[in-house]
């Protein structure tokens, strides 16, 4: 139990801490210190229902029916071209700080549905979570433990993510820490977009 639990955290870890459209937009809410703990549960939510479903074999299912991935991936990619764009745009406008408190800030549900759409959207989600993490956990007795052991690691990271990025905060206090962070963000969701057209 100990080993497959160890195992699936490490491997759950490993796969989630790579930069991607996902853990930009949580470092920027983080940033910001808007709606962290609905945005970071609902990431780590999500991550839990997919490992367990490829824990529980549907990772054989998303195999079967490789132009549902095929579908996920191309509508993942514009979404990606249009939020990288959007990213280019705030930069291009001058960055911000986080003293303004004059912007307008976006409601919960507008952050929840953003997040949702970089989580669910993502074909390399269900790459890493249903397919590759399921597939792994057949070789661990029991399975269980080690999907507990990803599903642990999914939370302590966005956690840390978003909580820690308050750690930043006095750097991004100046509007161009804001613009190299967009066009940081831009050019990684134009990256992916990319790598998934091209996969």
């Amino acid at each position: 139990m100990t080993q497959a639990f160890t195992a699936g955290f490490l491997l759950g870890f490993s796969l989630i801490m790579a930069i991607g459209a996902q853990n930009a937009f949580i470092l920027r809410q983080g940033l910001r210190g808007e709606y962290v703990l609905p945005l970071v549960l609902t990431c780590a939510m999500s991550d839990a229902l997919l490992i367990t479903a490829g824990v529980l074999g549907f990772g054989v299912l998303v195999e079967a029916y490789p132009d549902a991935v095929n579908y996920a991936r191309w509508g993942g990619a514009a979404f990606l071209i249009v939020y990288g764009a959007m990213s280019f745009r705030a930069a291009s406008a001058g960055g911000e700080a986080l003293e303004d408190t004059g912007k307008t800030v976006p409601s919960v549900w507008a952050a929840l549905a953003t997040c949702l759409l970089l989580t669910w959207a993502n074909p390399h989600v269900y790459l890493d979570t249903v397919v590759l993490l399921g597939g792994i956990s057949s070789q661990y007795a029991p399975a269980w433990g080690f999907g507990l052991g990803a599903v642990l690691s999914s939370f302590v990271f966005f956690f840390c993510l978003g909580y820690g990025a308050r750690l930043l905060r006095p750097f991004f206090t100046s509007p161009r820490a804001w613009q190299v962070l967009d066009v940081a963000v831009g050019l990684t969701m134009w990256a992916i977009a990319l790598k998934l057209i091209w996969m």
